[in-house]
């Protein structure tokens, strides 16, 4: 128990001999130390399952997962360690806004792989559906393409076929009025074949004549249309087969069947809203115990370590000072006056 205590210890970034002085400073900073870890624990399998959608290999996946956690794990030891409690709370939240929103973009990229991991069944049904959508597009595509020609070869082959219809119709109504002549059913309602019958059925005669020279100029033009559409059909048919849904299997595709789900189903809009606060709470609780902690004696004897460490730096750089003079007062005033000011700018700047 004492080494993980120390290990929590060092994930807090704590000062081990300082708190091995203030016992009851502990379990705040293993609690502190504790978040930290797991919270790289959860980036880790965030990171590596992120990768694995993308390139399907467990090794490649496991190790960006452990450099994505350790990642993380120093970035928020980092936050916590550099944060100071000084007793006054307004520059203390002042001095945490920049560590609170790197805390809460670390959660927001720690927290969607993992959703992805926890709506995988309901994910992995809505890409079924969008590649079915995506398939059913490039079929639409494909016949748009076609849709043009066709509609134009039989357009034309309908138009060769309606003037065959056309005069065959007029040659029938011809032949029948010089047929009504000749029986008398008709025309002059003489039965005979004279002049008139004669002259109709002429009229009869040339229009078939016409009729056969129609047929005999369309016939191959229709055959060479049917042979064209025919054709084309047949490509249409090869690339409608030759389509594939696409394969949306990578991260991007993942992310965008979880937006859609969240956009259609409220209750998984609510759940997957719990599950990023959840990461939010995590990620940001080590900021929020330190920042809303009373001092305790580990910030009182930290401060004075590290006051004391800058009252050595001022001593050393008045000593330097105090030496410098000294060996400038051999020098003309002007090049004294200048030392001097130097060292009280650097100084002040100090």
């Amino acid at each position: 128990m004492n080494r993980l205590k120390v290990f929590f210890w060092l994930c807090a970034g704590a000062n081990r001999a300082i708190l091995s002085n203030c016992p009851s400073e502990s379990s705040k900073y293993v609690g502190i130390g504790a978040t930290i870890f797991f919270t790289g624990i959860f980036a880790s399998l965030a990171g590596g399952y992120a990768l694995f959608t993308v390139f399907d290999s467990y090794w490649l996946a496991a190790g960006f997962g452990i450099l994505w956690g350790l990642m993380i794990f120093n970035l928020d030891r980092f936050i916590v360690s550099s944060m100071r409690k000084n007793g006054q709370p307004q520059q203390e939240w002042l001095q945490v806004l920049p560590r609170l929103v790197l805390a809460l973009v670390i959660s927001i990229v720690i927290a969607k792989p993992l959703e992805l991991k926890i709506f995988e069944k309901e994910v992995n049904s809505e890409i079924a559906s969008m590649m079915q959508e995506d398939l059913a597009l490039k079929e639409l595509t494909v016949k748009e393409r076609f849709t043009a020609t066709r509609a134009r070869l039989n357009a034309e082959i309908q138009s060769l076929k309606d003037e065959v219809v056309a005069k065959t119709a007029s040659r029938n109504e011809l032949r029948q009025i010089a047929r009504e002549e000749a029986d008398g059913t008709g025309g002059t309602q003489q039965r005979n074949a004279g002049p008139i019958y004669q002259i109709k059925k002429a009229d009869a005669d040339r229009v078939d004549a016409e009729l056969q020279a129609l047929i005999a100029t369309n016939t191959p033009q229709i055959s060479e249309k049917e042979q064209a559409l025919t054709e084309l059909n047949a490509r249409e048919q090869a690339e409608l087969a030759a389509t594939e849904a696409g394969q949306l299997t990578g991260l991007a595709s993942r992310i965008e069947a979880l937006d859609r789900l969240t956009a259609k189903s409220s209750a998984i809009n609510v759940a997957n809203w719990f599950v990023m606060l959840l990461f939010l709470v995590v990620e940001t609780a080590p900021i929020f115990v330190k920042l809303i902690s009373q001092r305790g004696p580990y910030d009182y004897v930290l401060k004075t370590e590290e006051y004391g460490f800058e009252a050595f730096h001022y001593e050393d750089l008045a000593k330097v000072n105090a030496t410098i003079k000294n060996r400038s007062s051999k020098l003309t005033r002007e090049e004294t006056e200048y030392v001097n000011s130097r060292l009280q700018l650097g100084l002040d700047r100090s």
